[in-house]
C-alpha cells in the first residue's frame, strides 16, 4: 500500500491508473479508523479496480469550541487497518497542502445547512463540502463511499454532486454498530465508563422507533415523544436534537407518508453522538447508489 501526502503525487498516481482504464474509488475519513470505516473501504474494495482512502483532519468543519486540536490521529494505525481492508493508497496532506496561504474559496451550502447538525453546528458543512469537494477534484474517482450514520452530511454531498454537475457516484454504506447496538465513532474514546454504558440508550430509541412503526404508527410528534422520553431514562444524556425529516430536503414531518430519517445528536458529558434510522425507506433506498440522489 501507498503513502501520498502531496496533491501532485496524489494526481499523478491517478492518472497513472486511468492509463491502465481502472476504476477508482475513494473513501473520504478523517483517520483513527474503526470497523465503520473499514466496512467502507471493503465495500469500495469489492466495487472497483483501486481504492484511495484519505486520511485528513478537515479544520474548517469544526467550530471554535470543538474538538480540532484533540481530534485522535494515529496514522500508522490506520495505515495497518487499511492495508488489510483492500485500500491501495492512503492519501493523507498536511494542513497547507489543503489549504495554503492565502486561501479565501469555500462551497456554501445553503437550506439543507442550517438544520439538524448544522443548526448547532454552524459551519460545518461549508468545511466538510469544500474538502469533499476539493478531494473529488484531486483523486478524480468514479465512486466516493460514506457512511449513513453521518446522513445529513451525505444528502447535502448528494445535492452538492447534483448542483454542481460532478461525474461521480456516492455511494451510502449502512451504520456499523457495537455488539451493544452503539453507532461506531472515532469520538466514542472520549465517553469514560459511565457515559459509555449509558450512550446505548441511543440505539434503544431508535429500535423504539422502529417497532412503534412497524407496529402501525405514523404519527411522527408521538414516535419522537417515545424515543425523547426513553432518552431521558439516562442521566448523562443532553439533548441537541432528535428530529423525523423527509431524507430529501430536511423538512419536518408530521405524518409519516412517504421516506422518513429519524436523526438525533445527543451529548454525553462533552461528548456529542449522532445517529439515525430510515422509516419507510422503499423510495429512497433506490436512491442510495444513483449519482445525484435526486
Amino acid at each position: 500500500m501507498q503513502l501520498i501526502t502531496q496533491i501532485a503525487d496524489m494526481k499523478e498516481y491517478i492518472a497513472a491508473c486511468r492509463q491502465n482504464n481502472e476504476s477508482i474509488a475513494l473513501v473520504p475519513t478523517m483517520g483513527y479508523l474503526h470497523e465503520g470505516h473499514l466496512s467502507l473501504a471493503k465495500k469500495a474494495r469489492a466495487e472497483n479496480d483501486r481504492v484511495i482512502m484519505s486520511i485528513f483532519v478537515n479544520p474548517t468543519q469544526f467550530g471554535p469550541r470543538e474538538d480540532f486540536g484533540t481530534y485522535p490521529r494515529d496514522l500508522r494505525r490506520d495505515m495497518e487497518l487499511a492495508e488489510v481492508s483492500g485500500v491501495d493508497c492512503i492519501f493523507a496532506p498536511s494542513l497547507d497542502e489543503m489549504y495554503p496561504p492565502g486561501y479565501v474559496t469555500y462551497v456554501e451550502p445553503v437550506e439543507l445547512a442550517d438544520r439538524l447538525c448544522g443548526a448547532s453546528r454552524p459551519g460545518h458543512f461549508r468545511g466538510v463540502c469544500t474538502v469533499v469537494l476539493k478531494l473529488f477534484h484531486i483523486v478524480n474517482a468514479d465512486r466516493a463511499y460514506f457512511g449513513q450514520k453521518d446522513a445529513q452530511q451525505l444528502i447535502i454531498l448528494r445535492r452538492m454532486v447534483a448542483d454542481l454537475n460532478l461525474d461521480i457516484e456516492l455511494i451510502g454504506v449502512p451504520i456499523k454498530r457495537e455488539a451493544d447496538g452503539l453507532a461506531m465513532s472515532s469520538r466514542n474514546v472520549y465517553l469514560n465508563a459511565d457515559e459509555r454504558a449509558e450512550a446505548v440508550i441511543l440505539y434503544q430509541s431508535i429500535q423504539l422507533a422502529e417497532a412503534m412503526y412497524e407496529a402501525g404508527e405514523r404519527d411522527a410528534l408521538k414516535i419522537r415523544d417515545a424515543m425523547q422520553a426513553k432518552i431521558n431514562e439516562a442521566s448523562r444524556a443532553r439533548m441537541d436534537y432528535l428530529e423525523i425529516v423527509d431524507p430529501i430536503n430536511l423538512n419536518p414531518i408530521i405524518t409519516i407518508e412517504e421516506d422518513a430519517l429519524v436523526a438525533m445528536a445527543v451529548f454525553f458529558g462533552r461528548t456529542r453522538l449522532i445517529d439515525n434510522t430510515f422509516l419507510q425507506i422503499t423510495n429512497y433506498k433506490a436512491q442510495m447508489t444513483n449519482k445525484t440522489g435526486l
